[in-house]
């Protein structure tokens, strides 16, 4: 099989896992008119429809779909023998496709991700950001960076980092309005509530003393991006829920004071990757990389104090959730 009939199967596959030529150019970094081009060719040259086409969709045909399992064997079958012949000389190649969360992404695993490709010139990274969760399998993705805890046991987790988020204000804020004492207060002052990827929008899940609590909070602003709410927070106009890692420089500089310290959420950050890569050389060196990377360094550039996490050296591996679905 020639290098043209390989990069064709792989455009095949992605349009029939997204049943969307746009979907997968997208996916691929290709245009959809290049997308329908290579399908037309691939169409042509195994003598089959691959793919009903519609102004709003396509639909893959039964040829298509015999086409497709076979095509999946094929590919797997390249990438498997690649990684054999990388981990071999310890060279790892290929292109990763990986997500993550807005501000974790560009404030941690951005960075990261330029200290990987560093140390292994032959990956490829294509690193995207989003403020929902990622179906990293229908949307083609090969290790999601996540921040929270709830993650589907079809997947394979490995933990990068302990964490937790911690409820905060500026001064100005608690000077003008009151400090809450309690969990049941924050109902009553102006919270700026984050769309998380991992919680119900407006509604904070906090752990306590007496165990799990939640609250309903509401307030003037409220957004999807955790630097925004942050910055609202430092300039005194609300109370925010984020991670250690982010506010800690402003708790270090005072802009921030952390309230109702005996509550925190837990939001440790994971390494998320399909069942089909669990064998994978390149994956395995990605997710190593990480794991040392962010167990020392939380926050590029301000770093939190290892004694600040919960027991970051769990970030190396080995845990309940790693041990529960039987990971590497």
């Amino acid at each position: 099989m020639n290098n043209l009939e390989n990069a064709d199967l792989r455009v095949f596959v992605a349009a029939a896992r997204r049943s969307s030529f746009a979907a997968a150019a997208e996916e691929l970094g290709m245009s959809p008119a290049y997308v329908s081009k290579r399908i037309g060719i691939l169409e042509e040259s195994l003598g089959v429809r691959l793919f009903q086409r519609s102004t709003r969709r396509v639909v893959i045909t039964e040829d298509g779909e015999r086409i497709y399992a076979h095509a999946q064997a094929i590919l797997e079958g390249i990438d498997n023998l690649f990684d054999e012949v990388s981990e071999r000389r310890r060279e790892p190649r290929g292109r990763v496709r990986i997500s993550s969360s807005f501000g974790f992404g560009r404030n941690v695993a951005a960075p990261a991700m330029a200290q990987l490709v560093g140390t292994y010139p032959g990956l490829q990274i294509r690193f995207e950001v989003f403020d929902r969760l990622v179906d990293i399998v229908a949307e083609g993705f090969d290790l999601d960076i996540r921040v929270g805890d709830e993650i589907a046991p079809t997947l394979i987790a490995r933990r990068l980092m302990s964490n937790h988020r911690i409820l905060c204000a500026a001064p100005a804020y608690l000077a003008r309005h009151g400090t809450p004492k309690s969990l049941q207060e924050l109902a009553s002052h102006n919270c700026l509530a984050i769309k998380e990827r991992d919680h119900p929008f407006g509604v904070w899940r906090l752990h306590g003393r007496n165990g799990d609590e939640t609250v309903k909070v509401s307030g003037s602003l409220s957004t999807n991006h955790g630097e925004i709410a942050l910055r609202w927070a430092t300039d005194g106009l609300g109370i925010v829920l984020r991670s250690l890692w982010d506010v800690q420089p402003s708790m270090d500089e005072g802009k921030l004071v952390r309230i109702l310290p005996d509550y925190t959420q837990e939001a440790n950050v994971w390494a998320v990757y399909p069942q089909r890569l669990a064998g994978s050389a390149k994956i395995r060196v990605c997710v190593e990389f990480l794991q040392a990377c962010l167990a020392g360094l939380p926050a590029p550039g301000a770093p939190v104090p290892r004694a600040a996490l919960d027991d970051p050296a769990d970030g190396r591996g080995g845990d309940q959730h790693d041990r529960q679905h039987g990971r590497p």
